[in-house]
């Protein structure tokens, strides 16, 4: 099965989604899976990996409330404060539900730039094995230095790197992200997934060119048993079609081998949420 390994579902507010600014007009409507489900179907998807887009624990709920009714959610990736006091008692909660099947913090926001240093935050990480959940890693570039030390330091918990650490493709200037992207990747605890580039490209002016040599870092560094295809829908939206997107993936996939094809294309994703 094909599996897009990040995408995501919201009803619009403002205030809970504080990150769609007023240049982003087209992601600030409702999205759910009966917007989505035609481009799965239209690309040959069976099914997709749903992750959070507000930090909220009335996300968890809305997303594992569409997974109740809708098959085509394979799992979920949620949020809990992983610094709490009470986050075993989230962390349980969530955890019960057959979607769940992982974590994730919004780390680029933060703005202490060594989040990802604090015990807390790392204790809260650690606990996520005794849920069998993953954590979803979201930084960028600048964070990688540190990201190399936090997963390096974890290496009994499953942790997927979101959008490749959201390479700088519309400057060019990707040589300190390939260094970085080859240092963390030495982390055998760590997979990747390939998404969320084309909004890391100029928006309207992006070529497909511009994008090859992320995925050959990214084939390079981690190895196609590491890597996953999401497609940030809607996110994407802001540069490019969902299938816009397939089809730079593909053009790329189309020069690999049947073995490698299968574990990018759904395999990994597969294998590393348990679904």
């Amino acid at each position: 099965m094909k599996i897009d390994a990040h995408q995501h579902f919201w009803r619009f507010s403002a205030a809970a989604h504080d990150w769609i600014t007023s240049s982003m007009v087209i992601l600030r409507n409702d999205f759910g899976p009966s917007d989505l489900a035609p481009h799965l179907e239209k690309e040959g998807i069976g099914g997709s990996i749903a992750v959070q887009a507000a930090a909220s624990l009335e996300e968890n709920q809305f997303l594992l409330g569409l997974a109740d009714t809708t098959p085509l959610i394979l799992g979920v990736v949620g949020w809990v404060d992983l610094t709490a006091s009470d986050r075993e008692q989230h962390l349980e909660r969530f955890a019960k539900h057959p979607r769940a099947v992982g974590i994730r913090h919004l780390v680029e926001d933060e703005p202490d730039e060594h989040f990802l240093d604090r015990p807390d935050f790392r204790a809260g990480v650690e606990s996520l094995g005794s849920h069998d959940l993953v954590y979803d890693l979201l930084i960028h570039t600048r964070h990688l230095p540190v990201a190399c030390d936090f997963v390096s330091a974890l290496p009994d918990i499953p942790m997927v790197l979101d959008h490749l650490a959201k390479p700088p493709i519309a400057s060019g200037d990707l040589e300190a992200w390939r260094q970085g992207i080859a240092e963390i990747a030495r982390a055998e605890n760590l997979s990747a997934k390939v998404s969320g580039l084309v909004t890391e490209a100029n928006w309207q002016r992006w070529r497909p060119a511009e994008i090859r040599p992320v995925l050959d870092a990214a084939l390079e560094a981690f190895g196609p048993s590491r890597l996953m295809l999401g497609s940030d829908w809607p996110v994407c939206l802001l540069s490019a079609t969902y299938g816009e997107v397939f089809a730079v993936l593909e053009r790329w996939l189309s020069e690999l081998s049947p073995t490698e094809r299968e574990a990018i294309e759904g395999g990994t994703a597969a294998w590393v949420y348990g679904v």
